[in-house]
């Protein structure tokens, strides 16, 4: 089978025509390997399309105590349309100072290029060329904050934050801080971005718990900083872990059913995340804007969910 373009576009709020497979690779601790250099430096879980091409590439950051299989389906979704999405597992343990996120961050950023293509299936191929960048609150945090460091010989074209968060407390960032309050303030050299909001992300779910993206360090704060192509939408009706699989167990999984305020389900949301994304990169990484255009001049037919908020500077 020829590259990617030969395999007709779907809805991007469906199941794409790819055929995905679940990859997961570990660091190699064995110094008398050879090939211990094109390891990750972290544990990544990949997903990327089984089918012969050359395919753009997704960095996904998961966000605060999560691991990142939590996000399987909506990496699934991202695939399914003609990405590779590479999903590293940031930490196990982590404090409110996410300068050791920033740092791994780049470290699996310049293992792309090294390691990347050899856990790949045969006839896969990564374009390096085209990149995104994309994190889930916290890990949008770093994913914003490793952009504007510009410490990475690779070119991100698209940075992604759904539902990022800038700190643990209302207008209380952690460090290092992002957000500096002055509009168009991002200096992302023209890299363009899309922020997904949860409308019920500022919502404490019970007076134990605080909101899981408070009002002063949320989505609307990063999206003002943010200058052109800049595209931003809020869910009205879907919490801050609305996104993620449906059963997810354990430990780290249990609290993400009552930790925050949540919507009825989380199919709706997650395939809305999927979706946007899709057109989203599609745009700017594979200079196919008939999505994404779409969307943005008849949103109220095309999105599967309500929104709130949608708007864009372009």
């Amino acid at each position: 089978m020829s590259p990617s373009t030969t395999i007709p576009s779907t809805n991007v709020f469906e199941i794409g025509n790819y055929t995905t497979t679940l990859i997961k690779a570990e660091p190699n601790v064995c110094n008398r390997n050879k090939n211990r250099n094109n390891s990750p430096p972290k544990p990544v879980l990949i997903c990327s399309p089984i089918e012969e091409g050359v395919f753009p590439v997704l960095l996904f950051l998961h966000g605060y105590l999560l691991y990142n299989s939590f996000y399987s389906l909506l990496l699934q979704h991202i695939a399914s349309h003609g990405f590779i999405v590479v999903a590293p597992q940031l930490y196990l343990i982590a404090g409110s100072d996410a300068n050791g996120e920033i740092k791994t961050t780049a470290e699996i950023t310049n293992w792309l290029a090294l390691g990347l293509g050899q856990v790949l299936p045969p006839e896969v191929k990564a374009d390096l060329g085209k990149l995104g960048l994309a994190g889930h609150s916290r890990g949008g945090k770093v994913a914003f904050a490793f952009a504007l460091t510009k410490s990475t010989s690779l070119k991100f074209s698209a940075l992604i934050g759904i539902d990022p968060v800038d700190g643990s407390d209302v207008g209380k960032q952690t460090p290092p801080p992002v957000l500096t309050y002055v509009p168009h303030s991002f200096d992302l050299d023209g890299t363009a971005v899309l922020v997904v909001g949860a409308g019920l992300g500022e919502v404490p779910r019970n007076p134990l718990f605080p909101p899981c993206a408070p009002k002063g360090v949320n989505h609307k704060y990063f999206y003002s900083e943010c200058c052109k192509p800049a595209y931003y939408c809020v869910a009205k009706d879907y919490g801050h872990l609305d996104m993620l699989d449906d059963d997810t167990k354990g430990i780290r999984g249990r609290p993400t059913y009552c930790v925050c305020k949540n919507g009825e389900s989380r199919g709706p949301m997650r395939i809305f995340v999927g979706g946007i994304l899709v057109a989203f990169l599609k745009a700017y990484l594979e200079d196919d804007e008939s999505e994404l255009v779409a969307i943005r001049e008849g949103y109220d037919e095309k999105v599967p969910i309500q929104l709130s908020t949608f708007e864009f500077q372009v």
